[in-house]
């Protein structure tokens, strides 16, 4: 690095007359680059001369000169000189050792465009055109590594003490580990809690669910606040009702009606399925559980011996299936379906629909976090009509909603 004292007169007049010709002002070749250069020397022998102290120098430590690297940033790329020490000791903070992207704007640019699902390689592309460097991937990945505390923290943060319901269900990917690819889920928990606010409480990422998995993760919400849940809606999750039962045994647990309707038609022949369908709405659109129950009857009379394992299916499911007919329609219309966990899983895959098998647990949870950051930061209003279910919960569920009428 060159010892002389930089004169900043000199350059202010060589920018101006830059300037005056028409040159950029930022960005690569632009008249800025050289007084962030400049600047940044300048701070990192500051950085130095304080590290330097009577201290270090009675450990025999001094001045080793300067060492270069190229680095990148809005301005462009550039060599930048860094001083060394001879034990090694100095680790400066303006530009770190290993640091090779110097600008906060580009990194959030980059974070910006990888949250929206743009391929590393597009990435590199737009980098390329707007300052005139490329990016490896390992660069990229270094960058994005930097959502890896926010995503610990987040994962650690407070939950409310009561949430009115919660939905769950999962998105599948495929993972490369030890050379293959394996399947993982991403089981998400949304919740909304005794304002009508909607929140991710969790994301988990697990090979296979069952009792002992949704043990630690019911019990994840506990530790993290979670006092009370007052309704849930799965899409049967195996091993859920045990857990749930052990946690929170006063939570009513939902099955998704849609899920089975679906799983229903899946089985019936394009010749009776609207008929089938038909009856079936008789049953899940009833207006009481007894009505429902009649209904049911009546479809297995009419089609039981020709689909017996569908009937099987209901009768067997049918406790969970069938508790949202003890609530009032406002209620019932939240709680009967893990619908709008499911429109959220849509908003999440349009984002992660161009990957391919991801290259750790990591960089699939990297992703999905900073995809649904963008989602979450939304939901600030209440769920609609909220009022008036709020109101429904605290005459069913009185001290355990904690919902303050007045203030709604």
């Amino acid at each position: 690095m060159n010892e002389e004292k930089f004169d900043f007169e000199a350059f202010k007049r060589e920018t101006k007359e830059r300037l005056r010709r028409g040159e950029p002002a930022s960005g690569k070749e632009g008249v800025f680059q050289p007084l962030l250069k400049q600047m940044l020397e300048e701070l990192l022998q500051g950085e130095m001369d304080s590290h330097m102290d009577a201290e270090e120098r009675g450990k025999g430590n001094r001045r080793n000169g300067n060492t270069g690297k190229r680095v990148k940033s809005s301005e462009g790329e550039f060599d930048l000189e860094t001083p060394r020490d001879r034990s090694g000791t100095f680790e400066p903070q303006v530009v770190s050792k290993r640091q090779i992207i110097i600008s906060e704007e580009l990194e959030a640019k980059v974070l910006r465009l990888y949250s929206k699902g743009v391929s590393t390689r597009d990435i590199c592309e737009l980098i390329e055109d707007t300052y005139g460097f490329t990016l490896s991937a390992t660069t990229l990945s270094n960058i994005t590594d930097r959502v890896i505390p926010m995503i610990r923290e987040w994962q650690q943060r407070p939950l409310d003490s009561i949430y009115c319901f919660i939905w769950m269900d999962a998105l599948h990917y495929k993972v490369r580990e030890d050379g293959k690819v394996v399947s993982r889920a991403v089981y998400n928990i949304l919740g909304v809690n005794n304002k009508g606010i909607k929140d991710l409480l969790g994301m988990y990422v697990s090979e296979s669910e069952g009792a002992r998995f949704w043990l630690q993760v019911l019990n994840d919400l506990k530790a993290r606040g979670v006092e009370d849940i007052l309704i849930s809606s799965i899409d049967n999750l195996k091993g859920f009702k045990e857990a749930i039962e052990t946690t929170f045994p006063a939570t009513d647990v939902q099955s998704c009606i849609v899920h089975q309707i679906r799983n229903t038609l899946k089985y019936i022949p394009s010749k009776d399925s609207r008929e089938f369908l038909k009856d079936l709405r008789l049953v899940y659109q009833a207006s009481t559980k007894e009505d429902a129950e009649y209904n049911l009857d009546l479809m297995e009379e009419k089609w039981g011996k020709k689909y017996t394992p569908i009937f099987t299916s209901w009768r067997n499911n049918w406790e969970h299936l069938s508790n949202y007919f003890k609530y009032p329609e406002p209620i019932r219309r939240i709680m009967y379906t893990t619908n709008i966990i499911e429109g959220f899983h849509r908003q999440v895959r349009k984002i992660t629909k161009t990957k391919g098998a991801f290259t750790s647990d990591m960089a699939l949870l990297k992703l999905i976090y900073l995809a649904t950051q963008n989602m979450i930061e939304k939901w600030t209003s209440p769920m609609p009509n909220w009022g008036l279910v709020a109101s429904q919960l605290d005459i069913i569920f009185g001290e355990r909603a904690r919902i303050n009428i007045n203030s709604i």
